[in-house]
């Protein structure tokens, strides 16, 4: 397949396509063809495809290295499809009246590979949710005996819904990723804010800090910008 003008002749497009056929053949052989499972694995065949591109810009220079007479007749015999512009539209689920909506990150993007500063960070979190979650049954245990806040525990709870949620946004990739760590940051400082009398100042300063930190790294481990599988 190959996109050109209107006006370009329509023959030399087939001749194009022709002489990129059988250069390719010529010199890949069908096993190496047949065995290629990576993307670009032929990368260096556009080297031809370039050269002999900026060739056929100018067609009064393939007079004598193109038998176009051959190729008429081709066509003449086997005449080629011609694509209505009803097969490209909407019979193909194509709108052209407006853009697809935006469905946010490709669920197969990766993040940047993983650094000893972000490891800590996540572990640092789940030592953090394993805390609020071990203070929120205590709360929950005198909330039975006495008549203790319930909202306590549910600072607990939260606090530790809080810290699984930035391990999870640091580990996996998701749409609006930056956003919904500020919007966990802020909700654990909040449930840390409502239980500061049951914590000590260093506790306090502790979990905050932890959650800071997980959600600059959270910040610093962007996706990839191309896939690795691609050997370009």
């Amino acid at each position: 397949m190959m996109l050109c003008s209107e006006s370009y002749p329509s023959v030399l497009a087939f001749c194009f396509l022709d002489e990129l056929q059988r250069e390719f053949i010529s010199t890949y052989e069908m096993l190496h063809i047949n065995s290629a499972i990576r993307p670009y694995s032929f990368i260096e065949f556009d080297n031809f495809i370039q050269k002999t591109k900026q060739r056929y810009n100018n067609p009064r220079s393939l007079t004598t290295r193109v038998n176009l007479a051959d190729m008429q007749t081709e066509i003449r015999l086997r005449p080629p499809y011609h694509i209505s512009l009803q097969e490209l539209g909407l019979e193909n689920g194509i709108n052209h009246r407006r853009d697809p909506p935006y469905k946010g990150i490709a669920p197969h993007q990766r993040l940047e590979p993983l650094t000893l500063p972000g490891i800590i960070s996540c572990l640092l979190s789940l030592l953090c949710a394993g805390l609020n979650l071990i203070r929120g049954f205590h709360s929950m245990e005198s909330l039975l005996q006495s008549d203790e806040d319930v909202s306590c525990v549910i600072a607990f709870f939260l606090g530790t819904a809080a810290c699984l949620y930035q391990c999870y946004l640091f580990l996996c990739c998701t749409s609006w990723r930056n956003m919904k760590s500020f919007l966990a940051f802020g909700l654990l400082c909040l449930c840390n804010l409502y239980v500061h009398e049951q914590r000590t100042l260093w506790q306090l300063f502790f979990h905050v800090t932890v959650g800071a930190v997980t959600t600059l790294q959270i910040r610093l481990r962007q996706p990839q910008s191309k896939s690795p599988d691609y050997n370009v």
